[in-house]
């Protein structure tokens, strides 16, 4: 979805003044001018992904000087998160995954980078299309609806392996290059930390959805090849499927425009709207795809329709939280509140 004016809160949300914040990094009786150990947690979890940031950024040839430029970046967001550190309440605190996310894009965005990872994501999503059809394929030859619709969320999985943000899972997962299948395969096994699959597939078996709204996450393999077959299936059903992207770059998530450039390639969805709230008003099932967005924000988040909270758990920190496995899956599945 493309953002058009001024923000508003999603209309299926049953809590109009719900915080998006799935973990507890304070609570009441903390000093509110001291750094909670959960928060310390968490700044340092972002300084240490600065490094890597920064090679990013100085590759970047469409920017000019960037070397130095990254430079810059590394020390001003390093500094922002010292002060975070000395006082939470610094920079629009208290920290969270969220407002360290946005501090770090506007301090890319300040000294001058718009897209750190465009040219990797443009890559990552011509890999992915040229293995879209065996992928759709594969799931076509399952007859059995309900182990069809599980291979799919498998794909979800494998998909959110492929998180530029996270090496070292990508490489653990797929050696050889991409390989999405083995990928479905290698899925840490079920139970998962959070397993409310075989409620969803029920629920699907039931028929009774007309739109859904997905909430897509990384470029690649993630988008390509995890959610666009789980919309091709819903539309195959008759279901109305809205996909929401983010309208500016964040770290590898895929934004609204390469999204349209990856449909346009792969699949016809003509119900990409850029009015989310007019378009979510009537939906009856969200999906909320991404550790980020399904967990780490949303987890808990209550909804008037059904919803679908899905990722893989990619921090240890998310992990700890929830009792469950680095690489753990998570899919939790709520009928509608109300």
């Amino acid at each position: 979805m493309e953002k058009s004016g001024e923000m508003v809160v999603l209309p299926v949300l049953v809590e109009q003044n719900y915080r998006a914040c799935t973990i507890p990094y304070r609570f009441p009786s903390d000093n509110p001018k001291k750094t909670t150990l959960t928060e310390l947690s968490w700044i340092n979890l972002f300084a240490n992904s600065i490094p890597s940031f920064r090679k990013r950024a100085e590759s970047d040839d469409s920017v000019v000087d960037a070397p130095a430029k990254a430079e810059k970046f590394a020390q001003r967001y390093n500094d922002i998160l010292e002060d975070l550190k000395r006082d939470p309440e610094s920079h629009g605190g208290p920290p969270d995954c969220i407002l360290l996310c946005q501090l770090r894009e506007q301090v890319l965005r300040e000294v001058g980078f718009r897209d750190i990872f465009k040219k990797v994501k443009d890559e990552e999503n011509a890999k992915a299309i040229t293995l879209f059809k065996d992928v759709v394929h594969l799931n076509d030859a399952i007859e059995d609806e309900p182990k069809r619709i599980e291979n799919l969320i498998r794909g979800i999985f494998a998909g959110n392996i492929f998180d530029l943000g996270s090496a070292q899972l990508a490489e653990l997962f797929a050696k050889d290059g991409m390989s999405f299948q083995a990928s479905c395969q290698n899925l840490v096994p079920r139970p998962w930390v959070i397993d409310d699959l075989d409620n969803f597939i029920s629920k699907w078996g039931q028929k009774s959805w007309k739109k859904a709204v997905i909430f897509v996450d990384n470029s690649g393999a993630d988008v390509v090849l995890g959610i666009l077959p789980l919309a091709r299936e819903l539309l195959q059903h008759g279901v109305q499927v809205v996909l929401a992207a983010n309208d500016l770059p964040s770290i590898n998530d895929i934004t609204y425009t390469e999204l349209i450039e990856v449909l346009a390639k792969v699949i016809d969805l003509t119900s990409v709207s850029q009015e989310l709230s007019y378009l979510a008003s009537d939906a009856d099932l969200v999906v909320l795809e991404g550790m980020g967005r399904g967990i780490e924000t949303n987890l808990y988040a209550q909804f008037k329709c059904d919803s679908l909270k899905i990722a893989m758990v990619k921090h240890l920190e998310v992990a700890e939280f929830l009792g469950g496995r680095l690489y753990d899956c998570v899919i939790k599945f709520n009928q509608a509140s109300i």
